[in-house]
C-alpha cells in the first residue's frame, strides 16, 4: 500500500522487480568470473575457486609433498579449498546482500 491509501502500481513493482533481477543475475555473472584465493600451511598449499564456489586451481609447494605422510598433504588441501569457499562467500555477500535485501520484500522470492 502506498501512503495516503492509494493502491501500488503494478507496473511500477514489475518494472522493478525486472531490474533487481538483472542486476542479481548480472552480480552472480561477475561472481563466476571473479577468482579468489585460499591458501593452508603458510601458504603450501593454495587453492583458487570462482566467486560462485567452482574450484579453478590447486597449487602444492613441493616442500608439502612428503610419501610417506599424505594424509597431512590431504588435510592441507581440504582446508585451502575450505578457505577459498569462505573467501567466495564473503564476496557473494558482498555482491548479492544488497541485491537479496532489495528482493527480500517480494512475495514469491527466496530472499
Amino acid at each position: 500500500m502506498i501512503p495516503g491509501g492509494g493502491q501500488p502500481n503494478m507496473q511500477q513493482l514489475l518494472q522493478q522487480a525486472q531490474k533487481m533481477q538483472q542486476d542479481l543475475a548480472a552480480a552472480q555473472e561477475e561472481l563466476a568470473r571473479t577468482p579468489v584465493e585460499g591458501s593452508a600451511g603458510g601458504g603450501l598449499v593454495k587453492a583458487t575457486v570462482t566467486g560462485s564456489g567452482e574450484l579453478q586451481g590447486l597449487v602444492i609447494d613441493p616442500k608439502a609433498v612428503d610419501p610417506e605422510d599424505t594424509e597431512t598433504l590431504a588435510d592441507l588441501v581440504v582446508a585451502a579449498v575450505r578457505d577459498a569457499n569462505h573467501a567466495a562467500q564473503e564476496l557473494q555477500q558482498q555482491k548479492l546482500g544488497p541485491l537479496a535485501q532489495g528482493l527480500g520484500g517480494m512475495p514469491g522470492l527466496p530472499f
